[in-house]
């Protein structure tokens, strides 16, 4: 399924699904705990049809079109508020696209296993030299935003890994995602390997990738059910500030600073668009 909008009124978001089903836009209604509804696409197929409503709706979301769907499909709106809530597993699961299930597995199983006393950290750090990069340790490049060093580090940075990695996935696709990934950790980790050597790990850079994405792209695509508020760019540039400031004690502040501009940078390319590019 693709999510096309996220609304904070249920019932007009009701109206608004009645009217796609008229149009034979098949879509599922989902509701969280803050009551913010969430419009699903079940069959992707429809895409650009659905995209095209999505605008409209945005543009004139009190014509009377979209009431008159929600009488002629009867009093479901109750119904949908009383009852459509998933459980807070159930929401996980259906937040968690595969791409995201496998970078938080990852991160658990390699945080889990060094725990154990497997000496993993020297086969995933990043290499003593960048030369290594061009040859079979390529991977090494990217491994190092897996390892984390403490269980607060690992729960900080898979949180916001996993609700910013939802939206994405979600919203624009496991493609996206895989790219702000894989982009994200490698050019990051190489500008904190120029400053401080091999030994960094983390997934910071890409999590900051995303905030930077999310928060920007959400300004420059209204509508496309993905944002942030400003307050979160707020903190994000705080919280680099007191990295650089030496408050934080040893952070990887270039994986950061790069992360952040990579996610600004892919969020401007993507502006305007109708489906999101890759780099």
């Amino acid at each position: 399924m693709k999510l096309l909008l996220v609304l904070d009124e249920p019932r007009r978001a009701q109206s608004l699904v009645d009217y796609l089903t008229e149009l034979g836009i098949h879509c599922e209604l989902t509701l969280d705990d803050a009551q913010q509804a969430s419009i699903w696409l079940v069959d992707e197929t429809r895409s650009s049809e659905a995209e095209q409503e999505i605008k409209r709706f945005i543009a004139e979301p009190l014509h009377p079109r979209y009431q008159a769907a929600a009488w002629r499909h009867g009093d479901t709106h109750v119904q949908f508020a009383r009852s459509s809530q998933p459980s807070m597993f159930n929401n996980l699961l259906q937040r968690t696209g595969p791409v995201n299930m496998l970078v938080l597995l990852s991160c658990l199983l390699i945080y889990g296993l060094q725990a154990m006393g497997a000496p993993l950290y020297a086969m995933l750090a990043f290499p003593s030299h960048l030369s290594q990069l061009i040859g079979p340790d390529i991977w090494r490049g990217f491994t190092p935003a897996l390892l984390h060093f403490s269980l607060m580090h690992l729960v900080f940075n898979l949180f916001w890994w996993w609700y910013l990695a939802s939206m994405i996935e979600a919203g624009l696709g496991r493609g996206k995602l895989i790219v702000l990934l894989l982009v994200a950790a490698l050019i990051p980790n190489i500008l904190q390997f120029l400053v401080s050597g091999p030994h960094f790990g983390g997934l910071s850079g890409v999590v900051y990738a995303l905030l930077a994405y999310v928060w920007l792209f959400g300004k420059l695509n209204p509508g496309r059910g993905i944002g942030l508020p400003d307050g979160m760019a707020v903190f994000m540039v705080v919280w680099l500030i007191l990295g650089f400031a030496g408050v934080l004690g040893p952070v990887a502040n270039l994986a950061h600073l790069g992360g952040g501009l990579i996610g600004l940078l892919q969020a401007w390319l993507d502006r305007g668009k109708g489906e999101a590019r890759l780099f």
